[in-house]
């Protein structure tokens, strides 16, 4: 297939709602892509195991996946998945950094494996495959991915400290709520992408990428960048938007509904 386009799609606030309700028209446009011959990868800030199961709720087995943030590539080979790429880092000097700042914050690691090791408070989160620690336990391993809570200080406020504590040698973003997804250094969703169109030779200019949050900018405007569509949702925050080439709607309105529709050839696209 010349023609097959590259879909990146981000999970959360793109795919499902903020609820983690996924919508059977969402579902069933992401379906019809890849029955179009589309190479649909979902890229997110997930774990392997709750990408994998996003992708069974819709009704997916996607070739590749990016998760972590792009610190770990997946690829399909059979019924699982094989670690095509893994990036791992020293996240104590960023912790203890963080820490200093923010003294109340929540935290947790997720190492190579796939193991998650986090501290009191972090309820929200999948803490299957997970262990309770101290501090100080939170790198007995190298990181794949660290995440940060702080939900005594508002976006705002977060986004003031987070900026002013000259965090090195880590690539970070913060979310709609006061938490901070910290990567290794130059890893991000884009990085996890360029290694699928590396494997796959699809053209970086049929790249279509859709997503909503902070951690999305890099993989839009790098999609941007190479001539492909980088669509953010209608609730992304304006840098995000700025990061885009086009706006849907937003993700309670069906918005990745209605750019995946025409690519996939069904309807108009709006209902």
């Amino acid at each position: 297939m010349t023609d097959r386009w590259l879909v990146a799609l981000d999970i959360d606030g793109t795919t499902v709602r903020e609820d983690d309700s996924l919508s059977e028209r969402v579902a069933e446009s992401v379906r019809a892509v890849v029955d179009a011959g589309h190479l649909v990868v979902l890229a997110t800030g997930r774990s392997q195991s709750t990408t994998e199961s996003l992708a069974e709720r819709v009704g997916i087995r996607p070739e590749w996946m990016v998760v972590a943030n792009g610190a770990l590539v997946l690829q399909r080979e059979g019924d699982a998945y094989v670690r095509e790429h893994v990036e791992v880092f020293d996240a104590g000097p960023a912790l203890r950094r963080i820490v200093q700042g923010l003294p109340s914050a929540r935290f947790l690691v997720e190492d190579a494996s796939g193991f998650r090791r986090y501290t009191r408070g972090m309820d929200d989160w999948n803490l299957e495959h997970a262990e309770e620690v101290a501090f100080d336990g939170l790198t007995v391993e190298p990181a794949m991915r660290v995440v940060v809570m702080s939900p005594d200080h508002d976006v705002e406020e977060f986004l003031e400290i987070v900026e002013g504590m000259g965090l090195h040698k880590v690539s970070y973003a913060i979310g709609f709520s006061s938490w901070l997804d910290i990567a290794p250094d130059g890893v991000n969703k884009a990085t996890g992408l360029q290694r699928v169109l590396d494997a796959t030779g699809i053209p970086r200019e049929q790249v279509l990428a859709v997503g909503d949050g902070r951690n999305d900018i890099d993989m839009l405007a790098w999609t941007a960048a190479g001539g492909g569509r980088a669509v953010a949702m209608g609730q992304a925050p304006d840098e995000v938007a700025a990061a885009a080439t086009e706006r849907t709607g937003a993700v309670d309105e069906d918005g990745l509904a209605d750019v995946l529709e025409p690519l996939a050839g069904v309807g108009t696209g709006a209902r």
